[in-house]
């Protein structure tokens, strides 16, 4: 395999807007609007040139939130400047910064709909 095999992810949420300032708060960046047939969807920043991937937040009504089995790291200097982040914009923080050994270090948190995302630096 010569790509990274992870392209795309998607975040269903209920309260865009809510969603949308929760996930700007706490990575520090701005979300773009996509445009979607008779969906919302508002994109994570893409650099072409950087390795990884991006996705979106997505509210399509009667998808449900949160309790998903798919969780989502998200690239930081140190996480744990991000999940002091977390509790303010109105999300949980389920662990804090810990190690995983050579690999760096990792957090996790829920956002306001539930959904469990994760932190990493190394």
């Amino acid at each position: 395999m010569e790509t990274n095999p992870v392209r795309w992810f998607e975040i269903y949420v209920q309260d865009m807007d809510r969603a949308k300032t929760f996930y700007e708060t706490v990575l520090g960046t701005n979300l773009e609007a996509l445009p979607g047939p008779d969906l919302a969807m508002l994109a994570f920043p893409q650099n072409q040139e950087a390795p990884g991937t991006t996705g979106a937040l997505v509210q399509v009504p009667g998808m449900p939130s949160g309790g998903n089995s798919t969780l989502v790291y998200f690239a930081c200097e140190d996480c744990a400047v991000e999940a002091g982040r977390v509790n303010d914009a109105g999300g949980n923080l389920e662990r804090e910064k810990m190690s995983i050994g050579e690999y760096g270090f990792v957090a996790l948190a829920k956002d306001p709909d539930g959904n469990m995302f994760g932190m990493h630096s190394m």
